[in-house]
């Protein structure tokens, strides 16, 4: 099978906000027996960006450069032993698809990551996480493939170095590093966490008393599907902005001005420090269900920007600088885009 290179691509089909950009080049990589071909085709070239699902990204502009296209499949167990089970996806997988197959398996672990978009190869390289679990809390390894050098290696979870919705491969000056496959360890016991009040709720209102990891499964697709808008239908790519974490004593200051403020345990830099609630943040400064032509915040969810059906990049990223700079004003903290935006727009400071 050849590789499908081409020129001056349309994007907007391939991501989730559905805005209308292009990129100079799209690659798309569907076998790993294309690798040499590709690594020739992205010879004395810049690094190219690796687009999953295209749910975490926001195109503020034609994309000049390259973009890396990634459709390799298959999902398969590799062990099955009294550590838990292992089991292998493949980089182009969907994440959902793979919370279905591995319930269908009666492998547990994943069930309140159910329902997050994308594909199994990003999910590393941003730490998903949802309703008290992260992906470095049953990841096992990776197998990645420098693009520059052509070299292989297997990544355990230090060699990432995970972080809240970080990791190695979100950092400049290191390998360019292509993720192929994607190992996690999960059980054939439950160990729920149900500790979200969301999801606790959720099966209260269900009727479920003794929930399996299928019924938490549903109850955070439930959940997810009430609070966030579906993309299908309204273009967003979940949750723009991350939660920001500051010291304890920022934020005791903060707490003493605005008691309302949710607040959880954190560490930043190593030490103990508070995550902060951005989305409550940005309603307290009124951004809630706001819209300017098509540009907009969710009537639901005041972190999920949305495309109410023509608007361009640029406009979505200077609704979200309008919002980040009121935060700052109101309550002197800066808030960073979870989302990844390409091409980084002039004057913007992550």
């Amino acid at each position: 099978m050849t590789l499908s290179i081409v020129r001056n691509a349309p994007l907007q089909s391939l991501n989730t906000f559905g805005v209308a950009a292009s990129a100079g080049t799209l690659i798309t990589l569907d076998n790993q027996s294309q690798l040499a071909e590709l690594r020739a085709a992205l010879a004395d070239g810049p690094a190219p960006f690796v687009l999953g699902g295209g749910s975490n990204v926001l195109f503020t502009a034609d994309v000049p450069g390259t973009i890396l296209r990634v459709r390799l499949r298959g999902i398969r167990i590799v062990s099955d032993d009294r550590r838990g089970v292992l089991i292998e996806a493949a980089a182009g997988e969907d994440w959902d698809g793979l919370v279905r197959w591995s319930l269908a398996q009666r492998c547990y672990g994943l069930e309140n990551l159910a329902l997050i978009p994308g594909s199994a190869g990003a999910a590393p390289i941003q730490n998903i996480g949802a309703y008290g679990v992260e992906l470095s809390d049953i990841f096992d390894s990776l197998d990645a493939v420098d693009l520059e050098s052509g070299a292989s290696a297997t990544l355990a979870a230090d060699d990432c170095a995970f972080g809240y919705r970080d990791s190695v491969f979100k950092r400049p000056g290191g390998p360019r590093w292509l993720v192929l496959r994607v190992r996690l360890r999960l059980s054939r016991t439950t160990h729920l966490r149900l500790d979200h009040g969301d999801i606790g709720r959720s099966l209260n209102t269900a009727g479920v008393r003794r929930p399996t990891p299928y019924d938490v499964a549903e109850a955070v697709r439930r959940v997810r599907r009430a609070k966030l808008p579906d993309p299908t239908q309204l273009g967003n790519a979940g949750s723009f902005f991350k939660n920001p974490i500051v010291s304890i004593a920022r934020a005791g200051q903060l707490l003493a001005e605005h008691p309302d403020v949710p607040n959880y345990p954190a560490v930043l830099a190593g030490v103990a420090a508070r995550k902060l609630s951005a989305a409550w943040l940005i309603e307290a400064c009124g951004w809630k269900g706001m819209r300017k032509g098509d540009a907009g915040v969710d009537a639901r969810h005041a972190l999920v920007l949305v495309n109410h059906g023509e608007a361009t990049g640029a406009q979505l990223i200077g609704l979200a600088a309008r919002i980040r700079a009121s935060v700052q004003e109101r309550f002197g903290v800066r808030l960073e885009a979870e989302a990844v935006l390409l091409p980084t727009p002039a004057g913007w400071e992550p």
